[in-house]
């Protein structure tokens, strides 16, 4: 007899808030979703909310640096015995591109829920695995300039908020237009190559085919 495949385990609480409040931020929104929404959709209470991630500030933390969690160790497993700078960026621009592609929510919440002046006049806090993926990018961006890659006139961090910037604001206006009548009628790849083509005018005139641009 074939063996029976092992039942996965259930899901904790904790699980299954934060995937109901995923769910729910995207869904709604993160001011119009309420804790009592959440924890109804998770099958729990509101106390094992409080209990786990402090209110509704902390559950919306604990999405975003669990998607980190994710995200950061396959970058870096990916880029690291990469040589040339430039394609550790077009390699971490594509991952990136992709995971989001595959978590609508995710990417939802990342473009319109995050980093954003809340009512009660606060930023929402920059979680570690945020931090820890802008370092990645500083890291590659500062072997472009000690191998003389970059322009000599190019402030890296201004480089690499630009290039942060220009992605989220693609991919923003992309998802706008799905639900508006917000004019962005252009692919994935042209938002690829738009990419490639800012990061190559930042780099000293040399041949990288690699780069796409």
């Amino acid at each position: 007899m074939p063996k029976r495949s092992k039942p996965h385990p259930p899901a904790s609480s904790r699980e299954r808030i934060r995937e109901a409040g995923k769910a729910l931020f995207a869904r709604k929104g993160f001011e119009a979703t309420s804790t009592v929404a959440i924890c109804r959709l998770a099958g729990t209470s509101e106390s094992q909310l409080i209990k786990h991630f402090g209110g509704k500030q902390g559950l919306l933390e604990a999405i975003f640096q669990s998607a980190w969690d994710h995200i950061n160790p396959a970058l870096r497993l990916a880029t690291q015995s990469v040589p040339s700078p430039r394609e550790k960026f077009r390699i971490l621009t594509e991952m990136v591109l992709n995971f989001l592609h595959r978590d609508r929510e995710l990417q939802t919440l990342f473009l319109l829920e995050g980093r954003r002046i809340r009512k009660n006049g606060e930023l929402v806090s920059l979680v570690d695995g945020f931090l820890e993926f802008v370092a990645l990018i500083d890291g590659i961006i500062r072997q472009m300039a000690e191998s003389g890659d970059l322009a000599p006139d190019i402030n890296p961090e201004a480089l690499r908020s630009g290039l942060m910037g220009a992605i989220e604001g693609m991919l923003r206006d992309l998802l706008l237009a799905e639900s508006s009548q917000y004019s962005a009628r252009y692919s994935e790849a042209d938002m690829r190559r738009v990419v490639f083509r800012f990061l190559s005018c930042s780099l000293t005139p040399r041949t990288d085919a690699a780069l796409g641009a």
